[in-house]
């Protein structure tokens, strides 16, 4: 129960565990973990007492390298991370820009997928997702444009998923850096209705029940198919 609300799944922004704002390299570094540190440890207890499966960002160090990377954590156990592919902006002074293929994790009948932030201006990558079978979508965040949630409209629609969208709200200031973060998180659903949408300037939880199952059958009429539909001798990478 978090705040007296229960869900099968919680979705935190993006580097919720540190901030955003970094002055160097190796004060990123001095707060990077591995998989089974102090920020994994937290969402391990928080996993035990909501019952949920959790998704929520934080620094990850491995084999000497840095990642902008989300934890994947249900009840004792971390899953898996997944480490951002498109770093924004200076991002790519402070991370390695992941390196794993994207997966999709079955968890509780439930087909989940991973993205953080700015990861959804390439449709590749939830499409890739969709391709793979998955049914929702975590999407940890600390957007600063104004265009992602009325993108993720579109993402969700041109797959058929449902996507949730944690963003982070305020404003954070360090060394040069002047970040205003636009809240409005949002849970998206496979048609692309807006089934939840926060405030932009308040916290914020909401809970949306849907049936996952929905995200499984690709047609938006008698005659189309968002997937087999695909003409890709058509299409260049």
């Amino acid at each position: 129960m978090l705040n007296g609300v229960t869900a099968d799944l919680l979705v935190l922004p993006e580097l919720f565990s540190t901030g955003y704002a970094f002055t160097s390299a190796d004060e990123v570094g001095k707060m990077a973990e591995t998989d089974h540190g102090p920020t994994a440890g937290f969402l391990k207890e928080l996993s035990k007492s909501t019952g949920s499966t959790i998704v929520g960002g934080f620094i990850e160090i491995e084999a000497g390298k840095i990642y902008n990377s989300s934890l994947i954590v249900s009840v004792n156990n971390v899953i898996d991370t997944y480490r951002k592919i498109h770093l924004f902006n200076k991002e790519k002074l402070w991370f390695a820009p992941g390196d794993k293929k994207l997966n999709v994790y079955e968890i509780n009948g439930v087909k989940i997928g991973v993205m953080i932030c700015f990861d959804w201006i390439f449709p590749e990558v939830c499409r890739t997702l969709a391709l793979r079978g998955m049914q929702v979508l975590a999407h940890p965040s600390n957007l600063v444009m104004p265009y992602c949630q009325t993108a993720m409209v579109t993402r969700c629609l041109e797959n058929k998923v449902f996507a949730v969208t944690a963003n982070r709200i305020g404003n954070e200031q360090r060394g040069e850096d002047d970040f205003t973060f636009t809240g409005a998180s949002q849970i998206t659903g496979i048609d692309g209705a807006v089934l939840s949408a926060a405030p932009v300037g308040k916290p914020h939880v909401s809970v949306v029940e849907i049936d996952e199952n929905l995200a499984d059958n690709k047609m938006i009429n008698k005659y189309n198919d968002v997937i087999s539909d695909r003409q890709t001798s058509f299409y260049e990478t």
